[in-house]
């Protein structure tokens, strides 16, 4: 088998088993394997495990999903009930034997002779230190709700180095072209012709200029929200600042925020909308608040053709039918919306009943955004051009 198929299947079964195994992890995997061919069990053991472990609370789910792979255990949790059973192989600790020491040694000294105490010859054995992941590895597959203070600075420090971009369109202005297949420029062709007496002695052709989207963001800064408002916030406020974005925030009501966002110290930008807005922590009325935008804001131009984000939970007080009318009209004049759910990465959720089930309907990506791996998926639903 080679590197690739065996670090998408390694990755798949870690996946499926709990553990975090992103794409880019198989493909370090792959890496990693053709620089160290793993010509024995353990030194693909020890490979796998620095290159996907990223957490010491990890090694019994890795050890396990890894033995039953490479050891042909059908389920590494299965107990035949005879206690007196040996162990299966691959589930012994894995560990590394303490190096033999080079130095010439003298009498009397540790390791003068085998059987002495501390000379390695009983067997002892110290267990390899697992390599250590980089702080900013940690953080990126940690929920937002479970992050400390001093962690949700550095996460809130990495958000800022997000860009959100959109897909591109045709603008009405158009720019001269040197291909002649472009569509005939009249107006730069007869201006072109003046200056040769009238004579088109050389024609103009033009193309038709491309321009990004607008983005329009739309927070929920409800109770519900509250673990995840800060992060959503930063996200607002780096999209304000370098994609000239639109920003709102709404819970019992809809407050604009793109001019308190606007200016680039991220902190004065936070006290800003705060002191802007009294919607914060209160209830949700999901529909009151997309409808209002749609009322205030949409039909005048700001949703048309651009692309919106609702960020949300989906927790709402208004009546789902209500929430889809307002969903429905947001769709028809948006080129794309992408909702945002931290929610979604809970175990079991569905999103059955109430006004996230309503709003599902009129949503073209549907995704978590609970960590900072998440808004990196946010970042490609955003960046991507194709409505459901």
């Amino acid at each position: 088998m080679g590197a690739g198929p065996l670090a998408v299947g390694l990755t798949t079964a870690l996946h499926r088993a709990g553990l975090p195994a992103p794409p880019e992890r198989a493909a370090g995997l792959a890496r990693a394997l053709q620089l160290v061919p793993p010509v024995d069990r353990s030194a693909l053991y020890w490979t796998c495990r620095v290159a996907l472990v990223t957490d010491r609370a990890q090694l019994p789910v890795f050890d396990a999903v890894f033995s039953a792979i490479f050891d042909g255990r059908l389920d590494p949790a299965d107990s035949r009930g005879d206690p007196t059973a040996p162990p299966p192989v691959g589930s012994e600790p894995h560990t590394r034997p303490t190096p033999p020491d080079d130095r010439p040694t003298q009498p009397g000294e540790a390791g003068a002779a085998p059987g002495t105490p501390g000379d390695g010859g009983d067997g002892d054995e110290r267990e390899v230190r697992l390599a250590a992941a980089s702080a900013e590895e940690r953080l990126r597959h940690t929920s937002f709700a479970d992050l400390g203070a001093d962690e949700l600075a550095g996460v809130r420090e990495l958000v800022r180095r997000l860009v959100l971009s959109t897909p591109v369109r045709r603008s009405r202005r158009s720019r001269a072209s040197r291909r002649s297949g472009d569509r005939l420029d009249l107006r730069r062709t007869v201006r072109a012709a003046q200056r040769t007496g009238g004579d088109p002695a050389r024609l103009v052709h033009a193309v038709r200029r491309t321009t990004p989207r607008r983005l329009v963001l739309l927070c929920d800064v409800s109770g519900s929200m509250e673990p995840y408002t800060r992060v959503y916030l930063t996200l607002l406020q780096g999209a304000v600042a370098g994609a000239r974005a639109e920003a709102f925030v709404f819970s019992t009501g809809l407050t604009r925020l793109t001019r308190q966002l606007a200016v680039r110290d991220p902190d004065q930008a936070l006290a800003r909308a705060g002191a802007a807005s009294s919607e914060w922590a209160g209830g949700t009325r999901l529909a009151a608040g997309i409808g209002r935008f749609v009322a205030d804001h949409g039909r005048r131009g700001m949703a048309r053709g651009a692309v919106v984000v609702v960020l949300s939970d989906g927790w709402a007080q208004d009546d789902p039918d209500d929430v889809a009318d307002a969903m429905r009209r947001l769709h028809r004049l948006a080129h794309r919306v992408v909702w945002v759910n931290p929610r979604k990465a809970g175990p079991g959720y569905a999103p059955l009943v109430g006004g996230m089930a309503a709003a599902l309907p009129y949503c073209d990506a549907f995704v978590s955004g609970h960590s900072l791996a998440a808004l990196e998926q946010v970042v490609v639903a955003v960046r991507e051009d194709a409505r459901r």
